[in-house]
């Protein structure tokens, strides 16, 4: 069943939110070579409980980290591990969130462990375009295929694999709510968005083919092909005056081209 969301309920995803993109922003900002990924992880717990949060991650389905650091070929659900440490040219996706007054946050960024290659910072680019694609789609009388669509059209219009495996959600009290927010489907189709809509939008877009495989643990997605991927998500509240982020910072526009260039170019 969907749960649409009051106004006083999407304050408190944006309380939620304000914090899981202060502190995604804060370990973006730790990437750098020599770094490892459980360095980033430590941080990020420490940072969300001396403000007022708990990790959303850590313990979730037996998850057992405050972030999923997926480098390189990884789409998602990467262990940190003080083994993986960041080299020049390297990708990182962090995903992590929030929980704070029984609201979940939820959100993702790729970036860039300093130079990358052209086409790895191509791909970076164009999955970041492919979110805020995504997100100009969620207002009140469109569809879910048409976020899916918009997403897979502007990613396979580019030459990249969309996973179809993995998918956004919706998120309330809970990280994961109905419904399922695929990042392919076919314009006008799908379910309805009305006011109250509270979805996670992350579309998981690959260099090479789509498909991929869970590893040994249970839990690390990687391309098949071994090319990278990136990984790009913010959640978003969908009112009669368009989509609002949820997951932003006061003063600081989550889709802002500073991070985008922190994430694509460096």
């Amino acid at each position: 069943m969907i749960k649409l969301k009051s106004r006083a309920d999407i304050e408190g995803l944006r309380r939620c939110g304000a914090l899981s993109k202060t502190v995604l922003r804060l370990a973006g900002e730790m990437v750098r070579p020599g770094v490892s990924t459980l360095e980033i992880d430590q941080f990020v717990e420490t940072y969300i409980r001396e403000h007022g949060g708990t990790p959303g991650f850590k313990g979730y389905g037996g998850f057992p980290a405050s972030i999923c650091a997926s480098v390189n070929d990884e789409v998602v659900h990467g262990f940190p591990s003080a083994d993986v440490v960041l080299r020049e040219g390297d990708i990182l996706s962090i995903d992590t969130g929030a929980n704070v007054g029984g609201w979940a946050g939820d959100n993702a960024w790729t970036f860039a462990c300093g130079r990358v290659s052209d086409e790895v910072r191509s791909l970076l680019e164009v999955t970041r375009d492919c979110l805020a694609l995504g997100i100009q789609q969620a207002v009140p009388g469109n569809h879910l295929g048409d976020i899916g669509h918009a997403i897979q059209a502007h990613a396979e219009d580019n030459g990249y694999g969309v996973v179809r495996e993995y998918v956004g959600h919706g998120i309330g009290h809970d990280m994961h709510e109905e419904p399922n927010v695929p990042n392919y489907g076919r314009a006008h189709r799908g379910i309805r968005l009305e006011v109250g809509m509270c979805l996670a939008i992350e579309p998981m877009i690959t260099l090479g083919d789509r498909h991929v495989h869970t590893l040994g643990n249970g839990w690390t997605v990687v391309t098949n092909d071994g090319l990278p991927a990136a990984h790009f998500e913010n959640t978003i509240a969908i009112t009669a005056d368009g989509p609002v982020i949820t997951t932003a910072e006061d003063g600081f526009d989550p889709m802002d081209v500073d991070e985008g260039r922190n994430a694509a170019a460096r």
